[in-house]
């Protein structure tokens, strides 16, 4: 048996790392101001520290600039 069911969390991590801007904001501004921010603490510490992966620190920043580029 196969399973395609997402996890609730696991749909949110895959549209804020998305690297689509539009599906980044989307995400985000459905979260409480609360997980907003403990959203955006982990995204900084995703693409600033050496831990993560290459591609997942590239993603991380991209969530970043589609956040603080919002129109």
């Amino acid at each position: 048996m196969t399973m395609n069911h997402q996890e609730p969390l696991e749909i949110l991590w895959d549209a804020l790392l998305s690297r689509d801007p539009e599906q980044v904001r989307k995400a985000f501004d459905c979260l409480s101001p609360r997980i907003q921010r403990d959203i955006l603490a982990h995204l900084h510490r995703m693409a600033t520290e050496p831990d993560w992966h290459p591609e997942q620190r590239i993603s991380a920043q991209a969530a970043l600039d589609a956040l603080e580029n919002q129109e």
